[in-house]
């Protein structure tokens, strides 16, 4: 089969397509012939080496997959059968390739209204909102909910889960991304180029942070006694942690992991016509260093896609 691996760390360059042995399912598990892969700014970040979840290279990217089974070793799944989800996490799961082994739990069969680009590009980012807004946060019907990073992969994603909870959603992005935003469901839009978000809003339930720098601490002032800080991307910052809770706030970090749960949640609501994923841009395999350069720059509309 063909892999993308890397034998040292850097820019996107360092990523080649070479062939290799396929894997083995053992028990438990099923090897699925990858059609889609979905990116994600952490394989960015891994690839150039900022922190060492995957230890040292060589070693293969990804999690986001959809494909077909080619073999079952469990009983959930039969050769044929359409699948997605993010395996493995934050394990390895090798899917920068045409062939991953996988856990049969960390995966659900496809919903037939989406495309294997469509199912790759949702795992990640699917599970990441389904965890922080239902697990963590507990949104209900009623609530208000502040999203930052509406445009992005977890943030267009995250609009749509909320509304399909009952919330009232207001959203930040940037002036071009406002009618893509609106198009996903936000009831509010604020443009944070030209508004601070900060003094724009009051009396929030929830905010998810899906962006970083200083945009979580300055959400303490927009939550409600009691409200609920959720960020994805400052989970680790104690001292911002003991700030929210002197101030009767709550403060939550969450780092996604695979959840059978939740992945057939979201196919349910994709099913249902609540849910779908926007793919900015897809890739073929062999392109894969210009698919990195193009995560990197940042600012997506959803997410990014290579095709197998």
């Amino acid at each position: 089969m063909r892999v993308i691996t890397q034998q040292k760390l850097g820019g996107p360059e360092v990523l080649t397509v070479v062939d290799a042995p396929a894997p083995r399912a053992i028990p438990t598990e099923v090897l699925v012939r990858v059609k889609a892969i979905g990116l994600n700014p952490l394989e960015a970040r891994l690839r150039a080496g900022e922190f060492p979840l995957l230890g040292r290279p060589p070693f293969t990217l990804g999690w986001d997959i959809s494909g077909v089974v080619e073999e079952a070793q469990a009983w959930r799944f039969r050769p044929g059968d359409e699948v997605f989800g993010m395996p493995l996490f934050p394990r390895a799961a090798n899917a920068y390739a045409e062939f991953v082994s996988a856990p049969a739990l960390h995966l659900t069969r496809k919903p037939a209204s989406l495309s294997h680009v469509e199912a790759s590009a949702l795992p990640v980012v699917g599970l990441t909102a389904w965890q922080g807004l239902v697990d963590i946060a507990g949104v209900t019907a009623g609530d208000r909910v502040l999203i930052h990073g509406g445009g992005g992969g977890v943030g267009h994603v995250a609009i749509q889960l909320a509304k399909a909870l009952g919330a009232h959603v207001i959203a930040t992005a940037s002036t071009g991304k406002r009618e893509f935003v609106e198009g996903f469901g936000a009831d509010e839009v604020i443009d944070y180029t030209a508004v601070d978000f900060a003094e724009a809003v009051r009396d929030i339930d929830v905010v998810l942070d899906t962006i970083g720098g200083d945009t979580a601490g300055r959400s303490l002032g927009v939550l409600r006694p009691g409200g609920h800080l959720v960020t994805a991307v400052a989970e680790e910052d104690a001292e911002l942690a003991a700030e929210f809770e002197a101030a009767g706030r709550r403060f939550s970090g969450i780092g996604v992991d695979p959840d059978p749960v939740a992945l057939r949640g979201l196919a349910d609501l994709v099913e249902q016509g609540k849910l779908r994923v926007h793919v900015q841009e897809t890739f073929p395999f062999e392109r894969v260093a210009d698919a990195h350069r193009l995560l990197e720059r940042g600012h997506l509309r959803g997410k990014l896609v290579l095709t197998v």
